[in-house]
C-alpha cells in the first residue's frame, strides 16, 4: 500500500527542492553580472541580493559568503565549459575518423575544431582572471580552482592521446604538458585580443592560431 502522507511529504520536499534550486540560479545568475561587469571585490552582497530580488536571508540561506558563491558559480561555469568541450571533442574525433589524410594535418584540424566550437564569453574570462588572483591569497580557493581546471585538462589530454595512434604519431612530452602549451599560446593570443577592443577576440584568436599549430604540433609529436 502507498503511504499517502509519505508520497505527499516527498512531493512537499521536492518542490522546496526546486524553489531553493530557483533561488540559487537567479543569485548566481546575478552574481555573474556583477562580478563580470564591477568586479568581485567591488560586489556587495547587497547588490547580489537586490540583483536577483531576494533578501539577505535568502542569500544566507544558500551561502555562506561571497566567496562561497564565487565557488559554487565557478563549478556551474565550468561544468557548462566542460559539457561543451565533451560535444566539441566528439565532432572533432568524429569529423578525423573520416578524414582521408590521418597525419600531423589532421592533428591541427583536430585543435582546430575544439577552438572552433568553444564560446567565446569574454565575461566569464573576465570573472576567471579575477578568480585566479583571490585563489592565489586564499587556499581554500586555490584548491577548488585547481580542482576545476585539472578536470577540464585531463579530458582534452586524455583524448589527444587516443588521437595520437590512428595519426601515426607519438608526443613527446606528457599530453597534459602539451596541452598546456597550447592552451598557453591559445590564451596568449586570445588575452591579447581582448585588450586590442577587437569586437571578435575568440575569431581573432582562433584565426592567429592557425598559423602557428601546425608547426606547434609538428614540433611536440614525432612519426611513430
Amino acid at each position: 500500500m502507498i503511504d499517502a502522507g509519505s508520497t505527499g511529504a516527498r512531493d512537499a520536499d521536492a518542490a522546496v527542492s526546486r524553489r531553493r534550486q530557483h533561488t540559487r540560479e537567479r543569485l548566481l545568475d546575478a552574481a555573474f553580472d556583477l562580478f563580470a561587469d564591477e568586479g568581485v571585490d567591488a560586489t556587495s552582497i547587497e547588490a547580489v541580493c537586490e540583483r536577483a530580488g531576494f533578501t539577505r536571508g535568502a542569500f544566507y540561506s544558500n551561502f555562506d559568503s561571497k566567496y562561497a558563491l564565487l565557488v559554487v558559480l565557478a563549478a556551474r561555469e565550468h561544468g557548462r565549459r566542460l559539457r561543451e568541450l565533451r560535444s566539441a571533442l566528439a565532432i572533432a574525433q568524429d569529423e578525423c575518423a573520416h578524414s582521408s589524410a590521418l597525419d600531423l594535418e589532421a592533428m591541427s584540424r583536430f585543435l582546430e575544431i575544439l577552438l572552433e566550437r568553444i564560446s567565446d564569453d569574454r565575461r566569464w574570462r573576465v570573472i576567471n582572471a579575477e578568480l585566479t588572483l583571490i585563489a592565489m591569497r586564499q587556499p581554500d580557493i586555490a584548491r577548488h580552482h585547481r580542482d576545476l581546471d585539472r578536470q577540464m585538462t585531463d579530458e582534452v589530454a586524455d583524448e589527444i592521446e587516443a588521437l595520437m595512434p590512428r595519426i601515426g604519431r607519438r608526443l613527446v612530452l606528457p599530453a597534459r604538458q602539451v596541452l598546456r602549451v597550447l592552451a598557453a599560446g591559445y590564451m596568449a593570443g586570445l588575452s591579447a585580443a581582448d585588450l586590442s577592443g577587437d569586437p571578435q577576440p575568440a575569431a581573432r584568436a582562433r584565426e592567429d592560431a592557425a598559423a602557428w599549430l601546425p608547426t606547434v604540433a609538428d614540433r611536440l609529436t614525432e612519426p611513430v
